[in-house]
């Protein structure tokens, strides 16, 4: 068993992960993350033979969530918490659409659900908070490898730089990904989503007498984002479709979104681990005053899809 002095270290306070994944916005984005990891086939079938996620939508949600703002805002929790989750998956394995056997810690498999996280943060960013800078997002890959180091996977199993990285994303996007089940209920606007089952009795209850009203809209939003914020390669690979109306009404939720989140208060704006490793770290001395990552416009869509077609040149 691993002890504290040999446990790998989670992300630096500060950092651009620190920035990205506590704050609300990061809600936005993950379904986009969710929806590429489940397009590998192994993955999906993983996800639909053996999760909770029909059953269970809600505590299935909150938990992933703790367990993601654990890895970065963790300190000494975050190897434990990457440990418990390797001992989750041991028992997960099986046989997926196209009669491929599956084991849910197969690396290859558990290294692209961790990948995802890293075009989707990067991409995402670009609407909700602002682009992200070439240091920036070098910064962000290191620590989101570091990552990856708690969560068990070893260097070998992931691209150690950028230039590695995006040509071992599009083989995958290429030669892997699809359509499957999951992805397809993921995105469907008719999903039997149950109401919410936590929070005060007064709301859950206000929630159940509305949600045939609210449901469709619900549905309808969440297929908008995680669509929207999904990088145009995987979005195309998956065959998803997005109109250029669609990119236009993104982009002014966008604009929304990064006038009012930084306006908020910090027990409104960061997530509540996030909140409180936040203050941690502030009473330590370890915070930078000035964040890495301010709200700015987004580049037009031309630019967006050019810049992984410019990092293709420099293998």
């Amino acid at each position: 068993m691993s002890s504290a002095a040999t446990d790998p270290v989670p992300p630096p306070p500060g950092g651009v992960l620190w920035t990205l994944a506590g704050d609300v916005r990061a809600l936005l984005m993950l379904p986009a993350a969710l929806t590429m990891q489940v397009a590998h086939p192994a993955v999906g079938a993983g996800v639909d033979e053996h999760s909770v996620f029909r059953t269970d939508p809600w505590g299935r949600g909150e938990r992933s969530l703790r367990s993601l703002q654990l890895w970065v805002y963790g300190g000494p929790d975050a190897a434990a918490e990457g440990r418990r989750l390797r001992d989750l998956h041991r028992t997960i394995q099986g046989v997926d659409a196209h009669g491929r056997r599956y084991h849910a810690l197969d690396p290859a498999y558990y290294a692209w659900v961790h990948a995802t996280g890293f075009p989707v943060y990067q991409h995402a960013a670009r609407y909700l908070v602002r682009p992200l800078t070439e240091a920036q997002e070098r910064a962000l890959y290191a620590e989101w490898l570091r990552v990856g180091r708690i969560l068990g996977l070893r260097d070998r199993d992931m691209p150690q730089t950028l230039e590695e990285f995006w040509p071992y994303y599009r083989t995958v996007l290429a030669e892997e990904i699809e359509a499957t089940a999951v992805v397809r209920e993921l995105v469907s606007l008719d999903a039997p989503v149950r109401p919410p089952d936590r929070g005060p009795l007064a709301l859950r209850l206000a929630l159940r007498a509305l949600w045939p009203l609210l449901l469709p809209r619900i549905l309808r939003f969440r297929r908008f984002m995680t669509i929207g914020l999904m990088p145009p390669e995987a979005r195309e690979a998956i065959g998803l479709e997005w109109s250029d109306r669609q990119e236009r009404a993104l982009r002014r939720f966008g604009r929304v979104v990064r006038a009012v989140v930084p306006a908020l208060p910090e027990r409104l704006r960061y997530l509540p681990l996030a909140r409180r490793a936040r203050q941690q770290a502030r009473r330590d001395g370890t915070l930078p005053r000035k964040t890495l990552i301010r709200s700015a416009p987004p580049p037009a869509r031309n630019e967006l899809r050019r810049k992984p077609a410019r990092r293709a040149s420099s293998e």
